[in-house]
């Protein structure tokens, strides 16, 4: 699938958020965006689930509008990882996770042996079989992260949108989900949008970067759009971007914060 937001304008009814943003994502693609508190990056993600309604422009999956999708179209193609979730009832792991084939159920149906197939897939794809029967609430925010992605990949959605997947977790548990996502991307052919307040996660694993900031917009690789001066514009913040070399003959890039 190839997703397309064309000259979007987004915003919440007589407030313009977003004014005529423009790009796309194709499947295998890891896109990230970037950008600081405010700006809008919510609001674009809830345009393109259909949560909010377009001002303007419009939003395309393989050349076709999707403002008429029914939900279940909807969760059948995009998949969505928010950046956290405490459900109300003492779910286990494996009971999360099948409730992302919702979308493939009819109304009064429960899941089938496929389905039940399916998740059991998702959770061995990302790595977690062993916390199938756990309980949700009891399990560690990394451990969680990866339930939800879980979840999200038995909807088998064609593109998925992840709100800082990253949030809240340790240094270890950062990695770890970031190579799942990377893994996913090549492995599943899925597309992954996904937000991030760590610019270093832009040069781990995207294949373009999204930069987005009051007033301006623009795309291309993370060499080119994760440079010292974008940083200091959109953060107010001293930076350095240093090469690491990763032992195969390459380089990592990070980016290194100077506080005076």
């Amino acid at each position: 699938m190839k997703l397309e937001i064309c000259s979007a304008v987004c915003g919440y009814k007589n407030k313009t958020v977003i004014n005529g943003i423009s790009f796309s994502i194709s499947s295998s693609e890891i896109l990230c965006l970037l950008g600081p508190n405010g700006v809008g990056k919510t609001t674009l993600f809830k345009s393109i689930l259909g949560f909010l309604k377009l001002q303007g422009g419009a939003i395309k999956a393989d050349g076709e509008d999707i403002s008429s999708w029914s939900r279940k179209k909807y969760a059948q193609s995009i998949g969505y990882v928010p950046q956290s979730h405490t459900p109300p009832f003492p779910f286990s792991v494996f009971d999360v996770v099948v409730m992302g084939r919702t979308a493939h159920l009819g109304t009064f149906s429960t899941p089938s042996k496929s389905d039940l197939n399916i998740a059991m897939d998702s959770l061995e794809a990302l790595g977690i079989t062993h916390l199938k029967d756990r309980i949700y609430t009891e399990i560690s925010g990394g451990e969680r992260q990866l339930v939800l992605i879980s979840r999200a990949l038995a909807q088998q959605p064609q593109i998925l949108i992840m709100d800082e997947p990253t949030s809240n977790l340790d240094f270890g548990n950062q990695m770890l989900v970031l190579s799942q996502i990377k893994k996913l991307a090549a492995e599943k052919q899925i597309g992954v949008l996904m937000t991030t307040h760590f610019p270093d996660h832009a040069f781990l694993c995207s294949s373009r970067v999204a930069l987005l900031r009051s007033g301006g917009f623009e795309i291309g690789t993370p060499e080119a759009i994760v440079t010292e001066k974008n940083l200091q514009e959109i953060y107010g913040v001293n930076v350095r971007i240093t090469k690491t070399p990763n032992g195969s003959g390459g380089y990592v890039k990070s980016c290194v914060p100077i506080i005076s």
